[in-house]
């Protein structure tokens, strides 16, 4: 290679494969469960089928394709009236049939997109298809990494678990744009109730990374199959969240540019991710389709889904629910993000919306609720079961039974710090809304308590008013309103 073309601008083209785990009862082509248990033995949670042992028959399970309908739908794919399954032949110690039961050139859908923002610009990407197919069983690398361990086992209880294998076009231009790809996939995913992303591997990313010479890149950014080809490409394994794919397609391409800078070729190879190490690893030459050697699988007739899909509803989409908060609440981008972030949030906030003004509510749920929540590690999931508690909190104080303050310090914490209801936490702690005729002898005695900024006041010193208004919530114990405290004791002042 020339010194002119290992230093050539190149653009950076990525292309994703996301394997997500769909939640269903049992296995994609068994009875066996895909809910392990506490203190699971390993290769107990297997049959016959799933063990791939001779004369066990598949049964496709009916779950599993309406999930992969709805996906279908949400990503606005075309699916096909016949889709069929196909046997997909390699060795590797955690396929226990040396072949994968999966779609190959009849996929159940096909030619999708979803819209991501990037830095608040849209970006559609392309999504070429989404098929089933089963997940292999889990590789354990005893006494370190891939490269380190001393032995490998290998756990089938995973094997034949449902999967939808989601591959996008190479319209990535950066790492940061496929993290934010995934984001949005995982964010409709959860909307759909088919996937759930606190499943150790429940979403896994394959990432194929190439540097094209720009001069290849059209002014429209497409790029020619031929101009992708000559690039070669390396394929990194082992990525299975939003950060790590970022991290690890980072370090991807920096590799590459490394490579090129020195004169050399890129090869075409399948690299693995060491997350604990930060780097790629080459595993293997980049295997071809050819090698696979695909044919039918005889054992599942034909699957005719198309008229499914007017039949299986999908619920309202995150992009399309936040627009409706903006019109239908008044809230801003922001708010309406914040409150759209998972569908039980959306539900929850709709559920105290329906009770209180739509700015009390979005600032109760999104910024009080949420960031408690967040601090402590929680989600709305682990609180969802006490509405009707959390609308009490609100109701004491839009009524003004309960100072915003003591609310949000004092109320809220202990309700999720100690499981209890407002009602028995503002008992406990005395915490009322003052009587007015208390607030008025509180005022009077910071007033006279504390001449020096009272002058500081008169002489203009607008800090010395919070300074009172300190002493009179402190004689209240908080229970007083430190509004109505301050427009008392500007009353008294001036007058």
């Amino acid at each position: 290679m020339s010194t002119q073309a290992a230093t050539a601008e190149r653009t950076v083209v990525i292309g994703l494969e996301v394997h997500v785990q769909l939640e269903t009862d049992t296995k994609i082509f068994c009875g066996c469960s895909t809910e392990p248990v506490d203190d699971e033995e390993p290769n107990t949670r297997t049959c016959p089928t799933c063990l791939g042992l001779p004369g066990a028959l598949p049964v496709l399970n009916e779950g599993a394709v309406e999930a992969a309908v709805k996906i279908g739908k949400a990503i606005d794919a075309d699916i096909p009236e016949t889709t069929t399954f196909h046997r997909k032949n390699y060795y590797y110690p955690d396929l226990p049939k040396n072949f994968q039961l999966t779609q190959y050139d009849a996929p159940i859908c096909q030619s999708g997109e979803l819209e991501v923002r990037v830095d608040g610009e849209p970006r559609t990407i392309g999504i070429t298809r989404a098929h089933l197919e089963e997940d292999p069983g889990s590789l354990q690398h005893a006494g370190g990494s891939i490269e380190t361990a001393t032995h490998t086992l290998v756990n089938y209880n995973r094997a034949g678990t449902p999967l939808m294998e989601i591959v996008t076009e190479p319209d990535f231009r950066s790492p940061a744009e496929t993290r934010a790809f995934l984001a949005k996939l995982e964010e409709v995913l959860e909307y759909l109730g088919v996937f759930d992303p606190t499943r150790d591997g429940s979403l896994r990313v394959d990432a194929n990374v190439s540097l094209v010479p720009d001069e290849h890149v059209a002014d429209d950014g497409t790029i020619t199959e031929e101009a992708l080809a000559a690039a070669n490409r390396a394929e990194v394994k082992n990525i299975s969240s939003h950060k790590g794919a970022e991290q690890a397609l980072a370090y991807e391409v920096t590799r590459q540019r490394n490579v090129l800078r020195r004169g050399r070729e890129i090869e075409q190879e399948t690299r693995h991710w060491d997350e604990a190490r930060g780097v790629t690893v080459s595993m293997r030459s980049k295997e071809a389709e050819k090698d696979y050697r695909y044919f039918r699988e005889a054992d599942l007739p034909a699957l005719e889904v198309s008229d499914w899909k007017a039949q299986i509803p999908i619920p309202e989409l995150p992009d399309a629910r936040r627009e409706r908060f903006r019109e239908e609440y008044g809230l801003d981008r922001e708010a309406a993000s914040k409150l759209t972030s998972t569908k039980e949030v959306a539900d929850f906030f709709e559920d105290v919306a329906s009770a209180f003004d739509p700015d009390l509510a979005a600032t109760w749920v999104a910024d009080n609720l949420l960031g408690e929540l967040n601090y402590r590690e929680m989600s709305i999931t682990d609180v969802e079961d006490r509405l009707d508690e959390f609308t009490r909190l609100i109701e004491l104080v839009a009524a003004e039974e309960l100072t915003v303050k003591n609310a949000e310090e004092i109320v809220l914490r202990e309700m999720l710090d100690e499981g209890e209801d407002p009602d028995t936490v503002i008992d406990r702690e005395g915490l009322g809304k003052a009587e007015s005729d208390e607030v008025e002898a509180a005022v009077a005695a910071a007033i006279d308590d504390n001449p020096d900024a009272v002058a500081d006041y008169h002489d203009g010193d607008e800090g010395a008013i919070n300074f009172l208004v300190g002493q009179v919530m402190q004689a209240t114990g908080g229970s007083a309103d430190p509004g109505q405290v301050n427009g008392l004791l500007r009353e008294e002042l001036d007058g």
